[in-house]
């Protein structure tokens, strides 16, 4: 994360938290020339409407007062997603044992995505299990997200 996230996940963590939620991640991105600031969030049992609702009702006048982005933007509260990218080492730890999709900057055989059974994560570096291990290094990955077969 930057300065600016986690500044925000610190005001927003609380919040966040006293309402039963946990925090996934906080993005500041531009997109169609407006630029967005997400809380994505999760709850054990599943996440509502109503609790983005009131998590973005206590976190408004907390970002008026704070101001720690001077430009315009648009803030948004939402699920963090069943195919949520996996980031932070915790990230990988706690979902040791799912199905993940790994995206790769350039082609590996002719491919740039592989699905498979997450089994090790070490610095960065990406095992999964697809009928045989395959580890991928840090370099090679755009993107780990949570995969759903359908």
């Amino acid at each position: 994360m930057s300065k600016l996230t986690d500044r925000i996940a610190e005001l927003a963590r609380p919040i966040v938290e006293e309402e039963g939620c946990t925090l996934w991640d906080v993005e500041y991105v531009r997109e169609g020339g407006s630029w967005y600031l997400r809380l994505l969030i999760d709850k054990d049992g599943g996440l509502g409407i109503d609790d983005c609702e009131r998590i973005s009702r206590r976190m408004d006048p907390i970002l008026d007062e704070e101001d720690p982005i001077p430009d315009s933007y648009v803030f948004e509260v939402g699920s963090a997603g069943a195919e949520r990218e996996l980031k932070r080492p915790s990230d990988f730890t706690q979902f040791m044992g799912h199905e993940v999709e790994i995206r790769l900057y350039q082609p590996l055989e002719g491919r740039k995505s592989y699905v498979g059974t997450l089994e090790a994560y070490d610095n960065g570096t990406v095992t999964i299990l697809s009928g045989q291990p395959r580890t991928f290094a840090p370099a090679q990955i755009a993107q780990v997200r949570l995969h759903i077969s359908l």
